[in-house]
């Protein structure tokens, strides 16, 4: 815990000026010459700088931009508030936010402990920069573990006669929290959707196959049955729709007939593990935004 707080410290240490502005408009000539020109009369300097447009003509237009300037954290409000002409003007929806913020996570898991312990120790190697405040089991077998690092375990068991009583129970933490973002890691529970909606674009999930391929339960066996060249993992934000949120990241490895389901089973964890954390990572830095049912993803 000592090594995650202090990678934590030394971060907002660098970073004290750094912010964020991420933006998405119809596209049209001048956006990104109002934004650059304002943010030199902020004092501001631009570190990184992505766009992305699906059609110069009547297609919408992305930008994220980092930048430095003096004494951002005290000047946000009145930056944001002079922004916000620029941003009626250009019909953005846009969101400036400090580098420095560290998003407050919560981990949802059942039994298989992969994707936790991935997440677990890519955070305290201070590869996630994230506040882990609690984690929410279905099962109790995780809770020495989790608590070995600090963090709060917090067994909440789901049946089809309790689930809704078990999913009021989690909101009241989630918001005793103040939690930012949700982490389903191998969490093998449907989500009701009035939890979804209560967390829009804020909950994301590890899927164990390559969607749109074999959603739903078990697709390795699915998978199998099929006969597969490829196994992959996909990791996406929740919506009411199961397994078809938007996606933010996936990954395959070449198998073959002489894979059986539990070597499939084996390649894919490693997949599922390295995936999930890319996608969280993206997220926590702002990389992300979402057009439709799709993202786009500035890496």
């Amino acid at each position: 815990m000592y090594f995650q707080q202090k990678h934590v410290r030394d971060f907002v240490d660098k970073y004290k000026h750094r912010a964020r502005l991420l933006i998405s408009c119809p596209d049209q000539p001048g956006i990104v010459a109002a934004v650059t020109t304002f943010l030199h009369e902020q004092g501001a300097n631009i570190v990184e700088s992505n766009q992305y447009s699906t059609d110069p003509e009547g297609g919408m237009f992305f930008l994220r931009i980092e930048f430095d300037a003096p004494n951002i954290r005290d000047r946000q409000e009145e930056i944001e508030k002079k922004f916000a002409t620029i941003a009626q003007r250009f019909a953005m929806d846009w969101k400036f936010s400090l580098h420095t913020h560290i998003k407050k996570v919560a981990i949802f898991v059942s039994k298989e402990e992969h994707c936790l312990l991935e997440l677990l120790w890519e955070w305290q190697a201070g590869e996630l920069l994230a506040d882990f405040t609690l984690v929410i089991s279905n099962h109790e077998q995780m809770r020495e573990t989790v608590e070995s690092f600090g963090i709060p375990y917090y067994y909440v068991p789901v049946t089809k006669e309790t689930k809704q009583e078990a999913e009021a129970k989690q909101i009241e933490l989630l918001k005793q929290y103040d939690v930012d973002v949700i982490v389903l890691a191998r969490y093998m529970q449907i989500l009701s959707p009035r939890f979804v909606s209560m967390f829009p674009a804020r909950i994301i999930n590890i899927h164990h196959s390559f969607l749109p391929a074999f959603i739903g339960a078990r697709p390795y066996e699915q998978a199998y049955r099929r006969g597969v060249k490829l196994i992959g993992a996909t990791s996406h934000y929740v919506t009411d729709d199961l397994d078809e949120g938007p996606i933010i990241e996936q990954d395959v490895e070449r198998v073959d007939h002489k894979h059986h389901i539990e070597d499939l089973k084996r390649v894919g964890r490693i997949i599922e593990k390295t995936v999930l954390v890319r996608a969280l990572k993206w997220h926590l830095e702002d990389r992300v935004i979402i057009h439709e049912n799709k993202t786009i993803v500035f890496k």
